[in-house]
């Protein structure tokens, strides 16, 4: 079993930054890969951002690629979610997950199948 907490969402102006992060707890939580996955309001759940147990194996998606950063501290079983340069379009309900299966079966996957999630974190972004 895997627990993910996300904590650090809020209410921002576009132009701004926001850091979320997102806390494990579980005897093997080190070997998932962990992702950050969006909802916003009114839309299906979409890939943000994945990182292997291997931090050098990182995805983006093409909408995030170049403003967020994702990076895990195994030390502290610690995922976090670095957000610059907000628009309003990265308004929404951001969840940590977890799963086992390889990079390239998240990313090409849907997003519903990662075996755990948290409750999510609220991220507004004003115009």
């Amino acid at each position: 079993q895997v627990q993910l907490v996300e904590s650090g969402g809020g209410l921002v102006q576009a132009g701004g930054s926001l850091t979320l992060s997102c806390r494990a707890s579980g005897r093997t939580v080190n070997t998932y890969r962990m992702a950050w996955i969006r909802q916003a309001p009114g839309k299906e759940r979409e890939l943000v951002s994945v990182i292997g147990t291997e931090i050098s194996d990182i995805y983006y998606s093409g909408s995030v690629k170049g403003r967020f950063t994702i990076s895990r501290n195994h030390a502290e079983n610690t995922v976090y979610l670095q957000m610059n340069s907000l628009t309003p379009e990265d308004t929404g309900v951001y969840f940590c997950a977890a799963d086992r299966r390889p990079l390239i079966y998240i990313i090409h996957g849907v997003p519903d199948e990662m075996d755990y999630w948290g409750k999510g974190t609220l991220v507004t972004v004003s115009s």
